[in-house]
């Protein structure tokens, strides 16, 4: 019987979960290590939006500290499944799990123990769109770390700084941190988020088309980035550039009408696929 669904790292009301040993179920057409420890599981998952079904007995294994690429066509259920990871979901009144388990390092996030809020703490997200809050940049970052309930000027000074180089933006905002987050560029605001969810030392970061509003040398600093912080985190990004997955993921998902097609290591899922689909989307037959 599984113990009691607490972890240090999502966070419940409870108290902590004894980690245990990860365990990889490898999808048809995967290649992953069968060793890989990992991070998320996903087990015969069903989404709907009231009536309307999103997804369909999704079964995925998302190995930690690496990045996996969703992608797909839009409407195919890529950012109702990364929503699913840390419950942003709930927020909509008729969005429902309908059936199934979602697991974050052995921890089931649905439980009735699991605080949502907690949860979101661990597993952070960056959006298509950049949020900035009506705040000035270092307090833009800080903001996680004094909720937590930090107060030492000297730690978040640091955590403000580390955050911001891990971002690719001090030496561009390092001179004016007491300025507003909403005066800097489309791009720098982007990698202000991303400071600030990276700044509180998440587990998993989840990005949903992190680069999508980004000109391309930002954009190249985002995906050099991503490629330094899997070191330490599990990434799971959602996005529409093929070429963005080749470059900056190990793992690709492709998904289709609220299904999952295939996922597997992303050379082979980009240059030997099993599916004719995933063939047909990723050589521009339709999307």
């Amino acid at each position: 019987m599984r113990s009691a669904v607490v972890h240090p790292t999502l966070g419940t009301r409870a108290g902590a979960i004894v980690e245990r040993p990860p365990v990889l179920r490898v999808a048809p057409g995967r290649t992953a290590p069968v060793h890989a420890p990992t991070a998320i599981e996903v087990e015969h998952l069903d989404f709907a939006y009231g009536a309307k079904q999103a997804l369909f007995d999704i079964n995925l294994a998302l190995p930690a500290r690496q990045v996996t690429a969703f992608i797909g066509p839009s409407g195919c259920g890529k950012t109702t499944l990364l929503r699913c990871f840390n419950r942003m979901n709930d927020l909509v009144d008729v969005a429902r799990l309908t059936r199934g388990q979602i697991r974050i390092h052995g921890a089931d996030i649905n439980a009735a123990e699991v605080d949502p809020i907690l949860l979101r703490k661990r597993v952070g997200m960056v959006f298509q769109k950049s949020n900035p809050f009506p705040k000035s940049i270092y307090e833009n970052v800080a903001y996680g770390l004094r909720i937590q309930g930090q107060r030492r000027r000297a730690v978040l000074d640091a955590a403000v700084e580390q955050a911001l180089r891990s971002a690719a933006l001090w030496d561009e905002v390092k001179d004016r941190l007491g300025d507003s987050g909403l005066a800097l560029s489309g791009g720098q605001q982007q990698r202000l988020c991303i400071a600030r969810a990276l700044a509180v030392e998440p587990q998993v970061l989840l990005m949903d088309e992190p680069c999508a509003a980004l000109d391309p040398i930002a954009t190249a600093k985002i995906e050099e980035l991503i490629g330094e912080l899997k070191r330490r985190y599990t990434i799971v990004i959602v996005t529409h550039s093929m070429q963005q997955a080749q470059r900056c993921s190990d793992q690709t998902c492709f998904f289709y009408m609220g299904h999952l097609v295939e996922s597997g290591a992303t050379r082979q899922i980009f240059t030997q696929p099993t599916d004719p689909q995933t063939a047909a989307y990723i050589n521009g037959h339709f999307g």
